[in-house]
């Protein structure tokens, strides 16, 4: 289930959390957050490669590609078993910022966005079907768990990808990560 949790950034407790599509987009569009439901246009294997994964979802990505004129797409995934896991998750945690809008798309799995906007913080779980496109120079940080399980679609419009300008802030410390926020959800 998608959710999205308000925060207060400075005293850290949940103003309202919302798992309604309709009023997650209501809300992050409020922020000029895009997040949508996509679905594919075929069945793969959960082991198909980054090829057939991109074909199933061509006509998505090519509306995307034409409309912010994205110049690389791939595909990116990490399973409990990857030996480097904790430091792949450590990267994202802290809280940075893009020149570039950052989006992704969920083709199985989660993961837990944190947007630090003014006085709010907005924790956005998106799971399987899920599109989240991150403005540019919104300070946020990623969490995977600490068995993270997903695969996702990456657009960028640069050729050189995914590059963070971190805050140096400790905010991230305060909220919870992905696995005490799925259990408090339950």
């Amino acid at each position: 289930m998608s959710a999205l949790t308000v925060y207060s950034a400075n005293q850290h407790h949940a103003i309202e959390t919302f798992t309604d599509i309709t009023a997650i987009q209501a809300q992050l569009n409020a922020l000029g957050v895009q997040f949508e439901r996509w679905t594919a246009n075929c069945e793969f294997a959960a082991d198909a490669d980054q090829d057939t994964v991109l074909a199933a979802y061509r006509e998505s990505i090519d509306s995307l590609k034409q409309h912010y004129g994205f110049q690389s797409v791939d595909v990116v995934s990490l399973n409990a078993d990857h030996p480097e896991k904790a430091v792949f998750r450590q990267k994202f945690l802290s809280e940075h910022i893009h020149a570039d809008f950052e989006v992704r798309f969920f083709i199985e799995g989660r993961g837990l966005f944190f947007l630090h906007v003014a006085d709010k913080v907005y924790a956005v779980l998106c799971e399987q079907g899920d599109l989240i496109s991150v403005p540019a120079n919104v300070p946020h940080w990623f969490d995977m768990g600490e068995n993270p399980q997903f695969k996702c679609i990456r657009l960028f419009t640069t050729p050189e990808g995914w590059v963070a300008d971190f805050t140096g802030s400790p905010i991230a410390e305060s909220f919870p990560t992905l696995d005490q926020y799925v259990a408090e959800l339950s």
